[in-house]
């Protein structure tokens, strides 16, 4: 933020709050970034008929991009917090397009890993952090249900976008397919990203919502812990444990649910619409339990969003009536929306808003470890055991285990001298 946006003096809401446009903004470059990570699973058989390459190889390469999307969400976190989204995301939507484009002229395995493990990865690190961490930045109050909206543009696009890029790849082909991705992505991120703002002093307005909660004269923006501070912190860690657990339930219900239902004699059809009913509740889930959250605190919603989790130890029963499993399914995707949307939340309230994206970013990053780990060992285990009942068992162990360390964080009380010395470099 330039000096000059820092001497423009804040006030009172105007009587549009330019909070929702940005809302609006991270709805549609969600929805854009998510519809092509969740369709990467519909490319499988294209790329294994034309190089025989086996699922181990293309699962590894999305692996490597989930953890590189988490160093990629540290830095881009950082850099958020001192130049804004609008820069950040740019950025990432250049990356992203870029390696969209360069798949549709892959022969290889290792152009696979360096294009879309690292390069795609690296742009997909403008998914998360620096998105939630600027809704933070502009609302104080509704915070948790902000989150949820924003969110909900990522999961309308996981459950839009598989049949439309299915259709491309048997229309036309895969390669092209590819590249009308990168195009009409690289295009809407860029374009949707000018309309960002990094807080609401940028407008001359004041966070939704801080007028009722602040009880410090200070800027909140410079109110918290930096990352070094944070480190220090139990709390900071029992963050990290709950985010690995969150990931690794998430990706390997997400990954496996669809060959543990067909392993159950399920059409592969009703396996597909199953997946469609996952990420259209975690949508909901992330608003409904926001909403919640916002009137109970972030912490009930967080307990509650776990204790939906444990539902994973319900795909161990041999039930194979696609009703049953596909509630079972909907019920964990529930509970994976409202710790999507309340995570920034949780570090808002523990941390302050000071370091906000780097903090989320090197949390988030656990998340991803957690992403990346899931549907490996999961597939691991199959192979192995040819079943999914301990991949289900670990998922409903790490569900309570995140229980019970959201249960056992305590907010970190940040000492006042911190806020004068603060207040003195202003």
């Amino acid at each position: 933020m330039t000096s000059q946006e820092n001497s423009h003096p804040v006030k009172a809401r105007s009587t549009f709050f330019y909070g929702y446009i940005i809302i609006f903004t991270l709805f549609i470059i969600q929805f854009f970034m998510f519809s092509q990570r969740s369709s990467f699973g519909v490319f499988f058989k294209p790329l294994t008929d034309d190089f025989g390459w086996s699922r181990a190889l293309i699962s590894g390469a999305f692996a490597v991009s989930s953890i590189m999307q988490g160093i990629s969400g540290v830095i881009m976190g950082g850099l958020n917090d001192r130049v804004g989204p609008r820069i950040v995301i740019t950025l990432c939507g250049i990356l992203l397009g870029a390696g969209l484009l360069l798949m549709s002229i892959i022969n290889s395995a290792w152009q696979l890993y360096l294009i879309y493990a690292i390069l795609v990865g690296l742009g997909m690190g403008g998914l998360f952090t620096p998105q939630m961490s600027t809704v933070a930045r502009w609302f104080v109050k509704r915070r948790n249900l902000m989150n949820g909206l924003a969110m909900s543009g990522g999961g309308i696009g996981g459950f839009i976008a598989p049949p439309i890029i299915t259709s491309l790849i048997y229309g036309i082909t895969w390669r092209q397919t590819f590249l009308v991705l990168g195009i009409v992505i690289t295009a809407a991120v860029i374009i949707a990203s000018q309309f960002l703002k990094r807080d609401p002093s940028t407008v001359r307005q004041v966070p939704y919502g801080e007028n009722e909660r602040r009880t410090s004269s200070l800027p909140s923006g410079t109110i918290g812990m930096t990352l070094k501070e944070a480190l220090r912190t139990p709390q900071f860690w029992i963050g990290v444990g709950t985010a690995f657990c969150f990931g690794f339930v998430l990706t390997t219900v997400m990954v496996h649910t669809v060959p543990h239902v067909t392993d159950m004699g399920i059409s592969p059809l009703v396996a597909a619409n199953i997946l469609a009913a996952f990420n259209i509740a975690f949508t909901i889930g992330s608003i409904v339990i926001g909403i919640f959250a916002d009137k109970i605190g972030f912490k009930r919603g967080y307990n509650i969003s776990f204790i939906l989790l444990l539902a994973a130890g319900l795909l161990l029963l041999p039930i194979n009536n696609e009703w049953l499993l596909g509630l079972f399914v909907i019920v964990i995707a529930f509970g994976c929306g409202g710790l999507g949307a309340l995570q920034p939340s949780l570090v808002a309230e523990l941390f302050g808003m000071k370091s906000h994206g780097l903090i989320l970013g090197v949390i988030g990053f656990a998340y991803t470890l957690g992403a990346a780990l899931g549907p490996y060992l999961g597939g691991l285990i199959f192979d192995i055991t040819n079943s999914y009942q301990l991949t289900f068992t670990l998922c409903m162990i790490l569900g309570l285990t995140g229980l019970i360390l959201t249960i056992i964080i305590r907010p970190v009380k940040i000492r006042e001298k911190k806020l004068i010395r603060v207040k003195d470099q202003i």
